[in-house]
Order: structure tokens, then sequence, then C-alpha cells
């Protein structure tokens, strides 16, 4: 997402964050994610409502009128300021929805305490995944339809997951819109981490970190960024030792398997 789609969705994030006391909210994400389905769906209604060629009363008008005592009035204020505003394409306006979707879905995991719970989840089925070419192939299929990958997800988690978790995981793995199965997971972990307004960083190691570990590299890195810092951790003996950290496209590499990399370089420099 790019260029007035980008500023578009901030906007538009702004704006949802400043509606969290609104009556309805808890039932916003649910909603909006059936929004962004029925758009996803409907590709002519979507690309009138993402077309900038029309009036923005007149496409704030059809949806109202579509969605008309079937949402709750906040729903219908989010949805209708997303169709308010510029998009570069008519995907990124469903994207968008989407996102927003996750948005208030982990605005209520962190009113109600389940938020850090969440993140955990989301992170470690993205990890899952990593591990499983079946279950890539299953839910990376584009032949797959997105109640049947919403299926697989569902058995996947179990009762074993917060509602946030089930939700997004749900919906989003359901709909990738051409992207990749691990950026989309990617995605949910930053939306819940800015939840917070905390950067995610990934963790590897050799060996599980202990509590006191986790603490003063967290710290490091908070300090290093100047916010606040998660760890999602993954051992992976290839790393033999220390630790390598990816924060967005920023890489610490500080792991045995580099140092020895980098010294038979100079070896056979």
């Amino acid at each position: 997402m790019l260029g007035s789609s980008r500023e578009s969705l901030a906007a538009c994030s702004a704006a949802l964050d400043a509606r969290r006391q609104a009556p309805g909210f808890e039932e916003l994400s649910a909603q909006v994610f059936a929004v962004a389905a029925l758009l996803d769906d409907h590709a002519q209604l979507r690309s009138t409502l993402a077309d900038s060629g029309q009036p923005a009363s007149v496409r704030e008008s059809l949806i109202k009128d579509i969605l008309a005592n079937q949402v709750s009035a906040v729903t219908l204020e989010i949805v209708a300021d997303v169709v308010d505003h510029r998009w570069s394409d008519d995907v990124d306006l469903v994207i968008a929805l989407e996102q927003l979707a996750a948005q208030a879905a982990f605005t209520v995991a962190e009113g109600n305490g389940t938020l850090d719970a969440t993140e955990e989840e989301i992170f470690r089925f993205g990890r899952a995944i990593d591990a499983s070419a079946e279950l890539q192939m299953a839910l990376g299929d584009p032949a797959q339809s997105a109640q049947t990958k919403a299926a697989i997800v569902r058995d996947l988690l179990s009762d074993r997951a917060t509602a946030a978790t089930r939700e997004v995981l749900e919906s989003t793995v359901g709909r990738l819109h051409g992207q990749r199965l691990d950026a989309a997971i990617d995605t949910l972990c930053e939306l819940a981490a800015r939840q917070r307004e905390r950067v995610v960083a990934e963790v590897r190691v050799a060996a599980p970190l202990t509590e006191d570990q986790s603490r003063r590299l967290a710290a490091a890195l908070s300090s290093l960024k100047g916010r606040t810092v998660r760890l999602n951790v993954a051992v992976d003996p290839a790393v033999l030792g220390g630790v390598m950290v990816t924060i967005g496209d920023e890489v610490i590499d500080g792991t045995v398997a580099s140092r020895l990399e980098q010294a038979r370089r100079a070896v056979l420099g």
C-alpha cells in the first residue's frame, strides 16, 4: 500500500482510535471484517466505492444505503470514513478495512487484558506455518476458498487461542490479496504491537533465553530504538550461539554462525 492509500489508512486508523469508547465498539471488528469480505466478493461495488471521480457524498450515501440497519452506528461511521478517503487501488480499500478491523480487535484485546497473549499466539502461529510446507500450500493456495482456509485456521487454533487471535487469523489468512502468507501474518504482528506503540523484534537464538536475558535484551533494544520493544523469540540451532535480532528492515547479527562466516571469508580473502 503506497501513496494516497497509505495516507488515507493512517487517517482512518486515527479516527478509529478516537472512537474506542463508542457504544458497540466491541462488535466493530467482526462487522468491519464482514464488510471487507462483502466488497472483496463484489468487484463492481468495490470499484465504485473506491472511484475518486465520484463525489465522496455519493459514495458515502451508497454504502450507508447498503449497510443500513445491518451494522452498528460506529461501524457505519468507520466504513463511511474509509469510503470518503482516496485509494490508489480499489483493493487497497478492502485491505484498509481489514487492517482497521484487526486494529479494533487488538484494541478490545488490550482493554480486556489479552493483547499480550494474542500477540504471542499470532507469532507462534506464523512459526508453525513456516515449519509446515503442507500448511503453507493449503493456506496459500488461491484456489481454496476463504471459508475453507478459515476452517483450517479454526481447526488449528481450536479453543486454545484468544478471541482476537481466532478472529484476525481466520479473516486475514482467508483473504491474502496476493500477499505471501508469512507477510500477512507479520503485518498482524506489527498491528498488534502498534496498539501499544511498541516495536516487535524477532529474536533468533540457539537456546531459550532466561527471563533475565529477555528483560535485559528488551531494555537494550528499547533504549536503542527510543520505543518499547517486544521480543518474539524463536529458537534456531543453526545460529550456534549469540543472537540475531530483526526489527523491520534492520538486522543486528551477533550470532556465532555469523562470526564464523566472517572469519572464513577473511581467511579465504
